[in-house]
């Protein structure tokens, strides 16, 4: 089992739909209204949802959206992030 669905599993429902809610957008590039933003220094973008972040990038060939990981926000979300 891989982080993510460790994760969804641990929270509520609530949340969980929310989740799978904005995933759903951004797999069907549909950003408009989501909180979209490139993390500095990195390929990497990030949604905030409430107090959970989701990590992305596109794959460059195919313009594909992969995510990469769904966290809790904490101080160090964004630190373990190289590319």
């Amino acid at each position: 089992m891989d982080q993510i669905e460790k994760l969804l599993r641990k929270i509520g429902p609530p949340d969980r739909q929310r989740l799978l809610g904005v995933v759903q957008k951004l797999l069907g590039r549909q950003w408009v209204g989501l909180d979209v933003k490139k993390v500095q220094h990195t390929d990497f973008y990030r949604v905030r949802s409430g107090r959970f972040r989701i990590i992305f990038h596109r794959q460059q060939s195919t313009r594909d959206i992969i995510i990469d990981s769904i966290q809790w926000r904490r101080e160090d979300t964004y630190r373990k992030l190289k590319r």
